[in-house]
């Protein structure tokens, strides 16, 4: 899978921006604050529909302008196509081969990304809620039943927060109807997210292994909120939690447990990564990279897009040379950086673009 081309219009700092990309390696050269950042995070919203960068939609739209537009065309190995996105303060509207998309399910893994950006550096040591969005945005690319799953489960969850918040006296019958419904589709959440974590650990210990020369094993595990006595009463299990820790939801009014509670943990040696140096954290960040690629391609039968914000820098010369060899020619990669110098082992065939105060120029 590659995106040949982009268009933009009123997305961040450019107001308009047409260009070509080549099915390799593209690096957009700049000063910060100049666009090459909101470069990348076009590409992401054209696959997504929402940026890793910011929750208010708003926030992309050109000062002064009312809608942004973002145009590309995606090839495959088997077909290409074109994607559009517009966005205006009323809303998006998507288009696949310029037929309008009526739920996001149906627009979501037309393109496929990968993005590796400074603040992944913090999925070790940072909140739950960046492992739970991490796995979200992978499954939502891969299983688009995932999409479905989890905005059934957090509609019932938003139901039981807002009853759990205002009753003044609560009908426990009407509780257990929402129980029920809660650990039906958490359930299937919990499920599809054990599957994954399973693969993606097989794969993302092969790259550390190698990665730290054959010295360390790198473990994922999926820490669900609840005791599971094994996947076969996943649902059973579920739903008993919910009523053990009922009167402690109705004191607290919010809901305790369940997937947007649950946890993914890292391991490097059967021990918690979190204490291990900067280095090996790197080294854990860059193998899971990898092997989200690797995954994602087997899941889809295409490789999808690595984008690589401001990362270069972060990462040691054979930290990138384990970077760049592994993503070699079959899958194409962005690259934001302000220079090239400090970059190593750059492949003859790559595409460089200068950015300057929202403007793309293509270097030959």
């Amino acid at each position: 899978m590659w995106l040949s081309s982009i268009k933009l219009q009123h997305f961040r700092n450019y107001s308009e921006l047409e260009t070509t990309f080549s099915p390799h390696l593209n690096v957009f050269i700049g000063d910060n604050a100049q666009g090459k950042t909101n470069l990348l995070e076009a590409i992401y919203f054209l696959a997504l529909t929402r940026t890793h960068r910011t929750h208010k939609d708003k926030e992309l739209i050109q000062f002064n302008e009312e809608f942004l537009s973002v145009s590309g065309e995606v090839h495959t190995s088997s077909s290409h196509y074109p994607l559009d996105i517009q966005l205006t303060t009323k809303g998006r509207m998507t288009k696949v081969n310029h037929l309008k998309q009526a739920k996001l399910s149906d627009y979501i893994g037309h393109l496929n990304v990968v993005l590796f950006a400074p603040e992944d550096l913090q999925l070790v040591k940072g909140s739950p809620s960046l492992r739970r969005k991490f796995m979200d945005i992978d499954l939502g690319q891969m299983r688009p039943l995932y999409l479905n799953d989890i905005a059934q489960y957090n509609h019932v969850l938003k139901q039981r927060n807002a009853y759990l918040k205002t009753a003044t006296s609560v009908d426990t019958t009407f509780l257990a109807v929402l129980n029920q419904q809660l650990a039906s589709h958490g359930t299937r959440v919990i499920r599809h997210r054990l599957d994954f974590v399973k693969q993606l650990s097989i794969l993302a210990d092969q790259q550390h292994f190698r990665l730290s020369q054959e010295q360390e094993h790198l473990t994922l595990a999926y820490k669900a909120s609840f005791d599971m006595t094994g996947t076969d009463n996943l649902e059973n299990d579920f739903l008993q939690a919910l009523q053990a820790n009922q009167q402690r939801d109705i004191l607290r009014k919010t809901t305790s447990i369940g997937p947007h509670r649950d946890d993914l943990l890292f391991s490097i040696n059967a021990t918690d990564a979190s204490f291990g140096s900067q280095g090996q954290q790197r080294s854990l960040i860059l193998s899971l990279k990898l092997a989200e690629v690797e995954l994602m391609e087997q899941y889809t039968g295409n490789a999808p897009l690595l984008l690589l914000d401001d990362v270069m820098s972060e990462l040691d010369s054979n930290r990138q040379s384990r970077l760049l060899s592994g993503v070699k020619d079959k899958i194409q990669t962005f690259i934001t950086t302000t220079h090239l110098s400090h970059l190593s082992q750059l492949p003859e065939d790559l595409r460089v673009f200068t950015i300057h105060h929202g403007s793309i120029k293509k270097e030959d």
